[in-house]
Parts: C-alpha cells; structure tokens; sequence
C-alpha cells in the first residue's frame, strides 16, 4: 500500500493505492479522501504521474471519504480516469456523493482541447511594418487629442467662466515656482562651465572680452531655454503623465465623464495654461542665473569684470537673440503638457502601465523638444534673426 497526502487548511487530500495481486487480472484500487480543493491538491497533482505508470488492467477508483470537492479537483479526477483509459485501463469510479458526480459530469461534458501552436518568428519587413504601423497609429491618435485640446481652448476663450483658475493658479505654483531651485542651479552651473571651457581658447588669442559673447548669445539663444525645457519635462511632464494615468487606474477618469465633466477642460487645459506661462518666467530666470555663472567665471579666469561684462554684454547680445530664446518657451511648454497628459491617457489600468508611459512621456516630450529647437534653427537662420 502507497499514501500520497496533501494537507490543506481544512483537511488533508490524500490518496491510498492498494493492489490486489491475487485477482486475475490483478486490480489496482485507490481509495480518494480529504478536501480535494484547489488550496489542497498541488502535491497530488505533482505526483499523480507515478500514478499511470502501474500495471493492473482493472481500476476502482473509491472516492466515499472525499469531503469537499471543487472544480480543480473534480478535473483532476477526471483527468486520471481518462489518461487510464488512454492507456487501456478498465476504470470504475464509485462512492462520490451525488452532488460530486453531477460536477464531475459537468467536467467531462467540457472537454479543454489544448493545441500546440509553432508560431514562427516574424521578419524583417513584417517588424518594420508592424513597428510602422503602430507609429502611425500614435501619430494620429496624438493629432486628435491636440485637436481636442484645440476646440475645448477655443470653447474656453468664448466663454471666458469655463476657465478654471484655480486649477491654473495650482499648477503655476508646482510647475513654475517650486521648480526655479532646480533650474536656477543648473543653469548658473551651465554658465560656470561654458565660461570654463572657452577661457583657456580666448586666452591663446587675447581675445578675454569675447568671453561676453560667448555666454550670452549660447545661454540666452540656446541653453537657457533647452536646459529649463528638459527640466520642465522631466519634473512636470512626468507628473502629469502619472497624475492623469493613477487617475484612469482608479476610473476617477470615467466617473468624470459620467457627471458630465469633460476630463481634457478639467485636467489638460489649465496644465497646459500654466506651463505657457510658467516655461517663459522660468526661462527668463535661468538667463539669469546662467549669465551670473558666466560672469564670475569670467572674472575669476580672465579678470574680466563685472563692469566690463555688462557694458560688453548689451553690444554682443541683441534683442532679437534674447527674445528668440524666450519665444521658443511657449513651444515648448506646450509641447511637454500635451505630451504629458497624452501618455497619462493611455494608461490601460495597471500600476506597471503608469509606469511605462510616465516613462514614454519624459522621452518623447524631450525628443520633441531638442527637434523643435533644431526647426527653430533652420527658422531663424532662414530669417536672418
């Protein structure tokens, strides 16, 4: 006689094999006991296996002291019964209550066909066109949900009331005020170290005062502007990617919609007003920041002082140059919200999911971003600006 037992919480599963030699043919009689549930039957199904390889033509299958049985167990019965019947075994099965046998018969009425799929590995060209595709896809999808942002900003402008200022007031203070530490910092620091590096190559020429050139026309033009961007959308785009997709997870998205509360006039818009405001402010500041950078810099390399820097400085920078750079500002603002609140709606409502496009969101503001500052160029450069 060979025991398998599997404990549960309510009572131990087992199963008793015992083998009659003295019968011709010789019969093989398992006796089925304990609580054959789901939380219980683990073990017996890991070990059934050895079960089918016994000899013995006739099989009795007793199962009078099974106390509880549930779908996983019945469908473990039946998968024994029927892989010994495969095998040319004679099966009998007695003792079940009636209620065990109406689920076993339930069991064996639907049949799991499993089939074995050899999927092969798609190529080249069919990669390509799906990876296409689905870029196309987002393209689109993205365009829609700027035109909708489009049509609500225009219904706002119309009727000025729908405007929600408080929600606007709230996001110029997270998006704007909280982050000029962080952006001062790394544009004073941008500042220190472009006056760095071009003050060993002015001083070979004897051209120290040029170094005023240098850092105005490159922070002002240029790096004030991408670097606060860059910052804005790894700070608040990711926010309001995560923000609107935690929101979707919890269906606050649609129980909005259900009060008739349109989520891209209450959620999208007044982000995307605030950071049209805040992003020019904040760009203004990290001028600031950065030129002072350059001027001690300056003075600490080149004793170039900060008389002489100022005074230099409204001939080497135009006003053209300046408001250049705070004109990309908008742009770009609006290039992080949208994309931001975009990927926040396609959170399709698992943690992970939030996490992967809080992630998509940051690349793609920042790719659009550096892209659109490399049109600007070609603009202004067509312009003569």
């Amino acid at each position: 006689m060979a025991s398998i037992v599997a404990m549960t919480d309510e009572q131990p599963a087992y199963l008793l094999i015992e083998t009659d030699a003295s019968a011709a043919p010789a019969t093989v009689r398992v006796r089925c006991g304990g609580g054959w549930v789901v939380q219980g039957i683990a073990q017996l199904e890991a070990r059934l296996e050895s079960l089918f390889l016994r000899g013995g033509q006739d099989w009795v299958i007793d199962g009078t002291a099974i106390t509880a049985l549930d779908t996983s167990g019945a469908w473990l019965l039946h998968r024994a019964v029927h892989e010994l019947e495969q095998r040319g075994r004679h099966v009998v099965m007695n003792g079940l209550r009636p209620e065990f046998v109406t689920l076993l018969h339930l069991i064996a009425s639907r049949p799991v066909a499993t089939a074995i799929v050899h999927a092969s590995k798609p190529g080249m060209l069919t990669r390509i066109g799906r990876y296409s595709w689905r870029s196309m896809t987002g393209v689109s999808d993205m365009l829609a949900f700027v035109g909708e942002c489009a049509l609500v900003l225009l219904r706002s402008l119309i009727q000025p009331h729908r405007i929600r200022w408080r929600a606007i007031l709230h996001n110029l203070q997270t998006a704007g005020f909280e982050a000029l530490p962080i952006v001062g910092l790394l544009s004073f620091l941008m500042g220190v170290v472009i006056a760095y590096q071009g003050a060993d190559q002015l001083q070979h020429f004897g051209a120290n005062i040029f170094i005023v050139d240098l850092v105005g026309l490159s922070m002002l033009r240029e790096l004030a502007p991408l670097l606060t961007a860059i910052i804005v959308a790894g700070r608040s785009g990711s926010a309001y990617a995560a923000q609107i997709g935690t929101m979707k997870v919890t269906e606050e998205i649609d129980a909005l919609r259900t009060i008739g509360v349109g989520p891209t006039e209450l959620l999208v818009l007044p982000k995307i007003l605030a950071l049209v405001i805040a992003l020019p402010l904040l760009t203004l500041f990290a001028d600031v920041t950065g030129v002072f950078g350059g001027m001690l810099m300056a003075r600490s390399k080149l004793d170039v002082g900060f008389d002489v820097f100022l005074d230099r400085f409204g001939d080497a920078v135009s006003l053209s140059s300046f408001m250049s750079g705070i004109g990309k500002a908008p742009v770009f603002a609006a290039i992080i919200a949208l994309v931001g609140c975009y990927q926040g709606f396609q959170v399709t409502g698992s943690a992970d999911s939030v996490g992967r496009q809080t992630t998509v969101s940051v690349v793609q503001s920042i790719f659009l971003v550096i892209l659109a500052d490399a049109l600007f160029s070609v603009v202004f450069n067509w312009l003569n600006i």
